[in-house]
């Protein structure tokens, strides 16, 4: 029984850890840009803009615009619509007519 509380404790606890480490590696620097404390990381954004698009009714149409903002931003927010505050380089995105470009 002793054990299994203190794995439970281990294991909380390195979650806990893991999630400082990834909170403190985002910098959002003034312009809104994403940069990131440990090099320079860029984000996989094909695999990104897959799941980002997956329910697209414009898939290809998805993927383009995607593709250019997450090369801009280097960040794709989490889930497949909105959650833009999380990139706020993504949210400020707009076309030439002044629409977002971001999906």
């Amino acid at each position: 029984m002793a054990i299994s509380k203190c794995f439970l404790a281990c294991l909380i606890s390195s979650f806990l850890f893991i999630s400082m480490i990834q909170a403190h590696a985002k910098i959002i620097n003034t312009n809104g840009i994403g940069e990131h404390a440990l090099g320079d990381f860029k984000i996989d954004c094909g695999a990104e803009c897959s799941r980002r698009c997956a329910l697209s009714s414009r898939p290809n149409l998805c993927h383009r615009a995607c593709g250019t903002c997450c090369a801009r931003c280097n960040c794709v927010p989490p889930g497949t619509a909105g959650n833009d505050e999380v990139c706020p380089c993504w949210a400020n995105q707009t076309t030439h007519g002044g629409r977002k470009k971001c999906p």
